[in-house]
């Protein structure tokens, strides 16, 4: 069924956010911080994974996620929607179910036997592609995904994740210079509004956290290990 009527997005990100903390998806830690991707510090991480095993916060957030690319993109906006290599192939499909449109997925990199492909699943020449991700951080990991997308000749100029950090101006602006629209439902700062709240973490913990989410790029290098 596609939804067409939700509340609006400062709930939805409200709502996004208790959930992400009543499944404990969201874990800070300012004292030993997390080591991310990049390899850097971070006294963040969130594991948006842990939404497949949530059939009714599941299902609430695949609604928001539609009803928010709907009203922002258009109804009849897209032909196809592609979930990324692996966290958004769930909800790829899941999304792509609501929106009654052919699910396809995108692989980090081409699999290396067979038809060598990157695309699975059937995505034609003109087909305009929505591409669904679990989060965002600085939106480079989304660029490749977007270019494999545009090499079968179909356009991709939007990306949806429930997940966007929102707290690295250029992300952006980088998937804007590449021609892609980002939506999202929540940010790190609607979570630590939400667990300020619900006082879900300690204050020091909450002092810490908005002291790196205010200033990124400086927590990271002042708790760089040596």
């Amino acid at each position: 069924m596609i939804p067409t009527s939700y509340p609006d997005a400062a709930e939805m990100a409200r709502l996004t956010a208790r959930m992400l903390l009543e499944i404990e998806a969201v874990h800070l830690n300012a004292k030993d911080p997390f080591t991310l991707a990049s390899g850097l510090p971070s006294p963040t991480y969130i594991d948006c994974r842990k939404l497949i095993s949530y059939p009714r916060i599941r299902s609430t957030l695949m609604d928001f996620l539609t009803v928010t690319v709907m009203r922002n993109a258009g109804f009849e906006a897209f032909d196809n929607v592609a979930g990324g290599e692996t966290a958004g192939i769930p909800f790829g499909a899941l999304v792509a179910e609501r929106m009654a449109l052919p699910m396809t997925y995108v692989r980090k990199k081409p699999k290396g036997y067979g038809r060598n492909a990157r695309i699975e699943g059937v995505m034609t020449e003109g087909q305009r592609v929505l591409l669904v991700e679990d989060l965002t951080t600085d939106g480079g990991s989304k660029l490749s995904f977007v270019d494999a997308i545009r090499e079968t000749g179909a356009t991709c100029g939007h990306t949806a994740v429930i997940f966007y950090y929102g707290i690295f101006p250029e992300t952006e602006k980088t998937l804007g210079d590449h021609g892609v629209a980002l939506h999202h439902l929540c940010t790190w700062w609607d979570v630590l509004a939400e667990a300020k709240a619900q006082g879900t973490f300690d204050a020091a913990t909450l002092d810490g956290v908005e002291a790196f989410l205010n200033d990124p790029r400086g927590w990271q290098e002042a708790h760089k290990k040596a």
